[in-house]
């Protein structure tokens, strides 16, 4: 179990009352800025929150806060939320306000909602029926190098040791299993370099390109049925460059394109199945991050998914779902907010989802 070491800024000006509704508590959650790497007030927040709890074991490791129950349960469940949010804009989004029954603001969606049922959970379940383990860490939205459940991973991995987690990420309420893989590669083409007014002494990179998006526009996608879920796979360019001046034909031109994947392959078989595509090009990968399967047929997700009695589906994007499928445990999404809304201007929720994901997880876990 972690030690109850402290790293707490005692000067925090900033606090959270987990006795407030679950609304009221996001609120305040995300009227705490906490862009990626500048977490530590949210963090010492929470973890000030915390502490007088006699039922929980609190540790700090950078912005991370961990909160274990250690009651012999046969069953051990892991509850995580990133606590960064993607930067401000000009468009003022904070602080949060209450409009038509939805609650404004950057990180409603994204994830404070999904923090402040986890912290109400945290409060208010003293003798849950399994033992829980509360990860609330720092930098999702950056590097993967950053992000907390990776450190933790490397670092103190039996921290994350369950049974069963679940990612409260945004999924409009519906339970989503598993995710999909993605990766990235560039896809070369070599020219020869002239000036632009006599191409004929070369060869132009750029203009060989249109091979390669070709294939891409011909591509035709599959879905794959995994557990259970249709997985919808996705090939597609996100970028290209090339061209050095205004006056020379370039002799380099570079194509990136992201593959989606079911998570019935791991990264191997998938660039496998992208260097098919693009048989005769030059393809290196640059990123890649496996996806998770599911598990919905193992008896911890069947209990979850009895004991919400919501919808569920496959995520078809890439979550932290996959760092703790990568250490042997199922896991699944399951939050407030319509993901289609994270990060954007007009970032909210329906204040009767957070209410409702409260009452989903006292249900499962009482």
């Amino acid at each position: 179990m972690p030690s109850t070491s402290s790293s707490a800024d005692p000067t925090t000006s900033v606090s959270l009352d987990l006795s407030a509704d679950v609304t009221s508590l996001t609120a305040a959650v995300c009227d705490i800025e906490s862009v990626s790497r500048d977490e530590a007030a949210l963090a010492g927040a929470i973890e000030a929150a915390l502490r007088p709890l006699a039922h929980l074991e609190v540790s700090r490791h950078g912005n991370t806060v961990v909160a274990c129950t250690s009651l012999g349960r046969a069953e051990r469940v892991v509850l995580a939320g990133h606590i960064d949010t993607v930067p401000l804009t000009s468009v003022p989004n904070l602080p949060t306000r209450h409009v038509d029954g939805e609650l404004w603001g950057r990180g409603t969606v994204d994830m404070k909602g999904g923090v402040g049922v986890m912290l109400r959970i945290a409060a208010e379940v003293a003798e849950p029926t399994r033992d829980l383990t509360f990860l609330f860490y720092e930098c999702e939205e950056i590097e993967g190098q950053y992000n907390g459940l990776a450190i933790l991973a490397e670092t103190d991995p039996e921290l994350l040791a369950g049974d069963f987690a679940v990612l409260l990420e945004p999924t409009n309420g519906a339970i989503e299993g598993g995710c999909k893989g993605t990766l990235r590669v560039e896809i070369v083409t070599k020219g020869i370099a002239s000036h632009s007014a006599r191409p004929w002494k070369g060869h132009n990179a750029i203009h060989d390109a249109a091979a390669v998006l070709s294939r891409l526009t011909a591509y035709e996608a599959e879905t794959i049925t995994v557990d259970g879920l249709d997985y919808h796979e996705a090939l597609q360019a996100v970028g290209i460059s090339g061209g050095i001046a205004g006056n020379v034909v370039p002799d380099r031109c570079t194509v990136t394109v992201n593959y989606r994947y079911a998570p019935d392959k791991d990264t191997e078989e998938a660039l496998a199945h992208v260097r098919r595509v693009f048989e005769g090009f030059d393809v290196t990968l640059t990123d890649a991050a496996d996806g998770a399967r599911p598990g919905l047929h193992l008896p911890a997700a069947q209990a979850f998914i009895e004991a919400l009695g919501v919808e569920v589906n496959p995520k078809e994007g890439w979550t932290d779902v996959a760092r703790f499928s990568a250490l042997g445990i199922p896991a699944v999404n399951y939050g407030p907010g319509d993901p289609n809304l994270a990060h954007m201007d007009d970032e909210r929720c329906p204040v009767h989802q957070y209410v409702d994901a409260e009452a989903a997880l006292l249900r499962w876990l009482r």
